[in-house]
């Protein structure tokens, strides 16, 4: 949890940097330039002689959805909301982790769903106001298709490397993860005029911390993390950047929000994260018992 906790703080920042100061910038550009950065960091540690070709590209697929897909939507989204509202819509991806956890295992997770109502009417409750405009609406689908991708990696890199006791680290497969995302994004970012793509150097600097920082390391540890803890504890902590990064992006960056309605609709999606927590408490109790039968018997 330490790991997760961790890479919830650099994330935090994140939001602010990207609507505040790369503004202007291709969205696909900066997807695939973050993750270029990322996997050039990551490149030196592969170490595949002893991984199957089939694993290989398991790992490559899981990159270019977890990272590739889920960055050019969620860049994009910065064009259509503010970074707090970028924030706030990453609410929903623990309950896409638990659901997607539970296709996978073939079983249907009510709570989960009413999990998923809760933080939509907390959702509703922020943004009363703002429920006509269509860029929210375009912002918010951005945002669920990004929630969606990052939430089915981390379910998919876990059960992955749960099959390869060959690989000692996940520093020697990483890089596959950002080989994939890069290529994904550079497929996004190979329509953009190269006339349209004038960096600064406050925003060359921006790119590289991302990339190195937010992108490399943090997405790093935190798969890393997810290894260790239950797919509940994962669906909670994937919430931890969300107040954290409202907090960053109005008092950083200067971004102003309905402190009545973001307190309410918050405690709305914090009560929706408490529901979906009860699905591990479940599990931990019918895993103990049936632990239990199994020495009776």
């Amino acid at each position: 949890m330490p790991l997760l906790l961790l890479v919830s703080l650099i994330w935090a920042f994140s939001f602010g940097l990207i609507k505040d100061g790369l503004t202007g910038l291709p969205s696909s550009s900066i997807a695939f330039i973050r993750l270029a950065v990322a996997l050039a960091v990551f490149a030196p540690f592969l170490r595949l002689r002893t991984l199957r070709v089939a694993d290989a590209v398991r790992l490559f697929l899981t990159g270019a959805v977890q990272y590739g897909l889920m960055y050019v939507a969620y860049i994009h989204a910065f064009s259509y909301l503010k970074a707090y509202e970028v924030a706030l819509f990453t609410v929903f991806t623990p309950i896409y982790v638990t659901v997607i956890n539970d296709l996978f295992d073939k079983r249907i997770g009510f709570i989960a769903l009413a999990a998923g109502v809760l933080a939509v009417a907390g959702g509703v409750v922020i943004e009363y106001q703002k429920l006509s405009s269509p860029e929210l609406w375009t912002g918010f689908l951005l945002m669920q298709g990004a929630n969606l991708c990052f939430a089915f990696g981390q379910i998919f890199y876990r059960r992955t490397m749960a099959r390869l006791p060959e690989v000692r680290t996940d520093l020697q497969v990483f890089g596959l993860l950002y080989l994939g995302a890069a290529l994904t994004a550079a497929l996004a970012a190979s329509g953009t005029p190269p006339a349209t793509l004038s960096i600064t150097l406050k925003q060359a600097g921006i790119l590289l911390y991302l990339g190195a920082i937010a992108s490399g390391l943090g997405f790093f540890l935190w798969n890393i993390g997810a290894r260790k803890v239950s797919s509940g504890t994962l669906a909670v902590f994937n919430n931890l950047k969300i107040p954290l990064g409202i907090l960053v992006s109005m008092f950083f960056f200067g971004e102003t929000a309905d402190w009545p309605r973001l307190l309410g609709g918050g405690a709305l999606m914090v009560l929706a994260l408490a529901v979906n927590a009860l699905k591990d408490q479940e599990k931990t109790l019918c895993s103990a018992e049936n632990k239990s039968s199994a020495r009776l018997t």
